[in-house]
């Protein structure tokens, strides 16, 4: 972040956008809060589920329904972050953002399956990670069985670079095979203690072991080292981190280090794992974009403050104060409170209203935004994620409510929450005059509901769709209707038969659409239970009409009253004991349409679903 001068305070060099990725309950919050804690982000560590200061006091669990529930759901913007339940989508726009990522394993569960969801778009997008076992304090903890999974579930080359001293409720700290040290934590409290010592004599074969096996792995990426250490030369200390993070950054193979981040410890070596072998904004390839008026053309966004301004929107958030933010991870050039940008995706420019730095929930405003930096934008109004931001001379493109009033905040409640989450949709079904909200899990819908809830004050009845029913016949069944009426002056006649083609023009052909006027409104309302009648042929077989009397309206009433009449047939089949299987819609092809245009004059559920 740039200093009030508007020049950088950090140089590029020392950033590290990362993110904690991992399954549910693998412990992301406490690491995360111990990680703002020994940084100095914060002054206090909270975590959810905890007693005393840790109930509900997670910084980065800063929405009710986190607190509440102990897990994290929102996905985190600036350096990092991670998300416990967040949808598919979301977490893939988070990791191209990521110069480098931790993830984490439960010491008891080892690798389980969203963690190898998030491995496997962490190497779509090529993002390096290290990988920290987590919950070592824990009953069953199995570092070896961990280390075997990421073999065998990741397809990934783990590289240790610890050994424990203790497991279980007598783990005391780990090994550094960089150091040959022994780094042990005197206590548990918050901000706990650790010394380097000598490696206890028992641990020492052990670490000499993973340490030449550690060695051999890293010196194969540099011809020197490995010279020297076939001459029995082991490299120093500065050229195995070198070594290390070389390897890391090309994603040759993961480091892999232990704690328990709930017991504060193995935290602080994770830290300085995270400068030593992740990558800067300046270790990882340029964003590449195409040119909007040739998109044969490819544009690269190297990592400096004297490029063209070009940034990834990567996160929308509705925040009740400011409005929409969009966060946005900058790749080159800078950003200025007030200024332009262009949405080459719809070649609109945008206003920056506001720049702010977040953390969590809170925020703070900043006059200017550099290179490697991720913040939130406050004013823009077509922006939304996935989509390209630029400089406007450099463009590039990226690669059922309660009340009356619930309906229209409702409206307004969903139509903001897709703009945080693209897997979210919310179909009106007129049908069954409900909102149908579509997400990824059940435990997400419950989410957003609360959130309209909370957020938007709406209340609403909350359940399972209702089912939309189709109703259908049985057999086939021949049914003449005459449609009668005289009240003075001119009446109503019709007489229709239905079974088979008409022949001889019984009926004359102006008078066919009041026919099939009628039976269409009749068939979107069954006779049963009022809803959609399908896989119905009905054909005009007959009929008879009264030169006076005769109308369109006559005949569409006379199909009306045919059709109702038909229904008395199925509740005459249910009077005889006969069973109706289904009023469900059936896959494939009404038998009726099989003969093809031609194999009646009225072919109703065809026409309407527009097969013929």
């Amino acid at each position: 972040m740039a200093a009030e001068d508007g020049k950088r305070a950090v140089p590029l060099e020392d950033y590290r956008n990362i993110g904690i990725m991992a399954h549910i309950d693998a412990g992301k919050t406490p690491t995360t809060e111990r990680i703002l804690f020994y940084t100095g982000r914060n002054y206090k560590i909270g975590a959810p589920g905890g007693g005393g200061v840790h109930k509900g006091a997670a910084t980065m669990d800063w929405m009710e329904q986190e607190q509440e529930r102990g897990i994290t759901i929102c996905c985190g913007g600036g350096g990092g972050g991670g998300a416990a339940l967040v949808t598919q989508r979301n977490m893939e726009r988070a990791l191209r953002v990521l110069d480098g990522a931790i993830c984490l394993f439960d010491s008891v569960a080892g690798v389980e399956p969203q963690s190898e969801t998030v491995w496997r778009q962490a190497d779509r997008y090529g993002v390096p990670r290290i990988c920290f076992v987590n919950k070592m304090d824990r009953l069953g903890a199995n570092f070896f069985r961990t280390r075997d999974m990421i073999v065998t579930n990741l397809g990934a080359k783990p590289l240790v670079l610890q050994i424990l001293v203790g497991a279980e409720d007598n783990f005391k700290g780990v090994i550094d095979l960089v150091k040959m040290r022994a780094i042990l934590w005197s206590g548990e409290e918050l901000g706990a203690k650790f010394v380097y010592e000598e490696i206890p004599s028992d641990l020492l074969e052990l670490a000499q072991e993973y340490r030449v096996e550690m060695i051999e792995t890293i010196v194969e990426l540099d011809d020197e080292a490995m010279e020297g250490y076939l001459e029995g030369v082991e490299p120093d200390e500065e050229t195995i981190k070198k070594l290390i993070r070389k390897g890391t950054i090309a994603i040759n193979f993961v480091p892999v280090l232990y704690g328990s981040a709930f017991k504060n410890k193995g935290v602080q070596p994770l830290l300085d794992a995270v400068v030593d072998y992740l990558p800067s904004p300046l270790d990882v390839p340029p964003m590449k974009g195409t040119d909007v008026d040739n998109p044969e053309i490819t544009i690269e966004s190297a990592s400096s403050d004297d490029k063209p301004f070009a940034g990834l929107a990567f996160k929308i958030m509705s925040d009740p104060f400011v409005g929409s933010l969009t966060f946005v991870r900058i790749y080159g050039g800078k950003l200025t409170a007030g200024s332009y940008v262009l949405n080459a995706s719809k070649g609109k420019k945008e206003r920056i209203a506001r720049l702010l730095e977040m953390h969590a929930n809170s925020r703070e405003d900043v006059r200017v935004a550099l290179a490697g930096d991720s913040v939130a934008l406050a004013g823009l109004k077509d922006t939304i994620t996935g989509e390209t931001l630029s400089d406007p001379e450099h463009p590039i493109m990226a690669i059922e409510p309660k009340t009356k009033a619930d309906v229209d905040k409702m409206g307004a409640g969903v139509v903001k929450l897709p703009q945080e989450d693209p897997s979210f949709y919310f179909p009106r079904d007129e049908e069954i005059n409900q909102t149908v909200i579509e997400g990824m899990g059940e435990l997400r819908l419950e989410i957003i509901v609360d959130r309209l809830k909370r957020e938007f004050k709406i209340e609403a009845n909350v359940g399972a769709p209702q089912v939309k029913y189709r109703e259908s016949i049985s057999r086939t069944s021949e049914v003449r209707y005459v449609h009668k009426k005289q009240s003075g002056g001119q009446g109503q006649f019709a007489d229709i038969t239905f079974k088979s083609e008409m022949k001889g023009g019984a009926v004359p052909r102006e008078y066919i659409p009041g026919v099939m006027k009628g039976l269409e409104e009749s068939i979107s309302n069954g006779v049963l239970a009022g809803f959609p009648v399908v896989y119905v042929r009905a054909v005009i077989l007959d009929g008879s009409y009264h030169d006076v009397d005769s109308s369109v309206l006559a005949f569409q009433l006379a199909a009306r009253g045919a059709f109702q009449h038909l229904g008395d047939v199925i509740g005459d089949l249910n009077s005889r004991r006969g069973q109706i299987n289904s009023f469900n819609d059936k896959p494939g092809e009404p038998a009726c349409c099989q003969g093809g245009r031609s194999c009646c004059l009225t072919l109703l559920h065809c026409m309407i679903r527009g097969t013929i």
